[in-house]
């Protein structure tokens, strides 16, 4: 398993940084090779990919949550593993520090080819990059979920609550 790790610094309040990271279903615009995230519910998203030619459907289940500091996920199905953690970290009232830790098992020989020659890493990085770029342009969030997700709860939506914006 690899694990890659970027931090980027954005132009705008945690807050918004946080609430735009919970639409998944917009990271399309910055993730590259990201064809399209679909919510399940509060805590699941299913995902289809295509990296170097090669499609890849997952279900991630979101596993702790709380808002404007932290978003861990794991794979729980599909073609892909992997797990990770987003951190947001205030650094004044207009900026905001954004890191994510992945680990990601590469699945066939093409992913585990492109790992060793640093693929992945460059991947990611180029994808906080963009983040950062889509945020700032944007200057504001397309939408938010501001609920809480405790490790260990239940599948049932525990006190996660609902989502609105098309993502979470």
């Amino acid at each position: 398993m690899s694990t890659v790790k970027e931090t980027v610094e954005v132009d705008v309040p945690v807050r918004i940084a946080y609430n735009q990271w919970t639409q998944f279903e917009s990271f399309p615009n910055f993730m590259e090779g990201v064809e399209e995230i679909r919510q399940l519910d509060d805590r699941h998203n299913h995902w289809v990919t295509k990296v170097s030619g090669v499609k890849r459907e997952f279900d991630t289940e979101i596993v702790d949550q709380l808002p404007d500091e932290r978003i861990t996920w794991r794979t729980t199905s599909g073609d892909t593993q992997q797990k990770g953690t987003v951190r947001f970290e205030r650094v004044d009232d207009g900026h905001t520090r954004v890191e994510l830790v992945m680990d990601i098992e590469p699945s066939g020989m093409a992913e585990k080819a492109g790992d060793l020659l640093g693929v992945t890493d460059r991947q990611i990085k180029g994808d906080m990059k963009r983040f950062k770029e889509y945020i700032e342009k944007r200057g504001g969030e397309s939408g938010a979920w501001r609920g809480r997700i405790t490790p260990g709860e239940a599948d049932a939506g525990g006190t996660s609550g609902g989502f609105s914006g098309g993502g979470f």
